[in-house]
Formats: structure tokens, sequence, C-alpha cells
């Protein structure tokens, strides 16, 4: 690695790329200047809407006691989504109501996470903070909906307030419980997702240029062989990649039943 250092030094050098250069030009870029404008990561966004209907429609289009492979493999996500994401979490007595959006989080974050990994999208959504943010902030209005809902305005006290504490310590212990439960929950929640995604992607973009810059734009056969070197070396980090892909969806989704349960039996102490 050594031996590259003077290479970029050169004027017209190796130039790495920058977090600047995902985000692509706007296809229909009205306010663009504003953030919105239309781009290849909101057209994943709607895509992603579009692969996941059309497949579990055309999974259970013909439904049999002997299933197909298609429809064995549709079967087994919604089992994965309604017993390790619901029942596990939410308890028998209320998991099978969240169990569409439970399903909807993970699959909808898994296919978007897993574009990143086809040649031909190579853009996960949620390596954009905007799209990460979002995803976060639905989740953070249904689980604060739910504890309105079922305790009223008591909820924000039953989360903030933590019970046998003695009275001296609440107003230590008060605005910590609010700034943890209502403001850095849901940024940590969106961030986790974004940054393994944007990191990610740096690699295969850096991994990609420098493979470039080394096999096409150098003329000595060290520096060619170095290029060809990367692209093998990248073989594992793209598995590495996809398993993350695969693990941000459900650690996401766990949150999110985390999160809803919390709400729910917020006065279960």
């Amino acid at each position: 690695m050594h031996s590259l250092v003077p290479v970029a030094a050169e004027e017209g050098g190796f130039q790495p790329p920058t977090i600047s250069e995902t985000h692509l030009p706007d296809i229909l870029p009205w306010m663009a200047d504003w953030g919105t404008g239309f781009g290849k990561q909101m057209l994943m966004v709607v895509l992603s809407v579009i692969v996941i209907s059309l497949f579990f429609s055309y999974a259970i289009r013909k439904q049999s006691l002997v299933p197909s492979r298609v429809q064995f493999f549709a079967e087994a996500c919604y089992g994965f989504a309604r017993n390790t994401l619901g029942r596990e979490i939410l308890g028998e007595k209320h998991f099978m109501a969240w169990v569409p959006f439970l399903f909807t989080v993970f699959f909808f974050v898994l296919v978007n996470n897993l574009f990143g990994a086809i040649p031909a999208l190579q853009l996960p959504s949620f390596s954009h903070a905007g799209a990460a943010y979002a995803m976060a902030a639905i989740v953070w209005f249904t689980w604060v909906g739910v504890g309105v809902k079922l305790h009223g305005l008591r909820y924000f006290k039953l989360a903030t307030v933590p019970s046998g504490v003695p009275g001296w310590l609440l107003p230590l212990l008060v605005p910590i419980e609010i700034l943890s439960n209502f403001i850095i929950r849901p940024i940590t929640h969106s961030l986790r997702l974004m940054a393994v995604m944007l990191a990610g992607h740096i690699i295969v973009m850096l991994a990609g240029s420098g493979a470039e810059f080394l096999i096409v734009q150098q003329e000595s056969l060290g520096m060619n062989a170095t290029g060809v070197l990367v692209l093998f070396g990248f073989i594992p980090l793209y598995f590495l990649e996809l398993i993350m892909m695969v693990l941000q969806a459900f650690v996401f989704a766990l949150l999110t039943a985390i999160y809803i349960q919390g709400a729910i039996e917020a006065d279960a102490h």
C-alpha cells in the first residue's frame, strides 16, 4: 500500500471517491436545492415497494397444501416476521395485530439494502440519511402513538419517570430518560442503519475506482496486478456487506418491535 502513496500524490493521481459523490444527480430536479428533487435513491424506494408487492402477490396466487418453492419461501418469510419479530417480542396477547407492520418494516428495509449488492443498481436506499430518518420517524410516531392511545398522556410519565427511584434522584434521571427515549433513540435507530449502508457503499466505490485506476490508467504491470488483486480482495468484502445488509434490516425491525412492546407494556412495572 505504501507504493501507492507516491502515485496518488502526483498530479492527476488517484482521487478516492467522496461522500458527496454518493448523491447522484436528480432525475427530476425540481427544487433540488431544497433536497426535494426526485433522484435514483427515491426511485429505488418506489421500486422496492413494487418488487415486494409483486413477489408476495405472485407467491400466494395459487396457494396449496403442498407449496411450491416460491410459496414455501414466502411463507417462511412471513413465519419469520410472525414468530421471531412478533410473537417472541410482543407476546401472545399483542403480536398478531403487529405482524403486518413488522413484516413491512423488515422487508422494506431489507430490499432497499440489497439494492446495494445488485451491480446494475448499486445503491442501498438507506445509505442516504433522509430515507433512514424518515423510516425512524415513522417508527417513532408509531410507538409513541401506541403508548398515548393505551395509557393516555400518563404514558410520558411512565416512559420517563423510573419506578422505585428516590425522589431526590428524579431531577437527574428524568431529563436523561426524556433525552434517551424520545430523542437519542430515534436518532440512533436511523443512523445505525444509514452508517452501515453508507460505509458499504463507499467501500464498493473505493474498490471499483481504485481497481479502475490501477488497471486502466497505470502502465506498470505491478500496478495492474495490484488492481486485479483489489478486485479479488473485494469478493469476501462483498459477501460481508450482504450479511450486514440482512443483519441491519433485522436489527431495525427488531428494535421496532422492542419499542412497540415497551409502549404497550409501559405500566407493567
